[in-house]
C-alpha cells in the first residue's frame, strides 16, 4: 500500500510549473542574534534540485500528476 508522507507534504509547496519549493532554515527562533542580512538571506524559499526532487516524488505518490 503507497501512502503519502505527512512530513513532505507539510513542508514541500509544488509550483505551478512542477517545480518543488520548499523553506531555508534558521528563521524561526534566536533571530535577535541574527545579522538583519542573514534573516534577509532567508527569507524566500529554495527550489530543489532534480536530484532532491527524485527523491520527495517518492514520499507523494498521490500530490503529483
Amino acid at each position: 500500500m503507497l501512502k503519502t508522507r505527512s512530513w513532505v507534504k507539510k513542508r514541500v509547496k509544488i509550483t505551478a510549473k512542477g517545480k518543488i519549493k520548499t523553506q531555508k532554515a534558521f528563521k524561526r527562533h534566536l533571530l535577535s542574534d541574527k545579522s538583519k542580512k542573514a534573516k534577509k538571506r532567508n527569507k524566500y524559499g529554495v527550489i530543489l534540485s532534480k536530484s532532491e526532487v527524485k527523491k520527495v516524488l517518492q514520499q507523494l505518490p498521490f500530490s503529483v500528476k
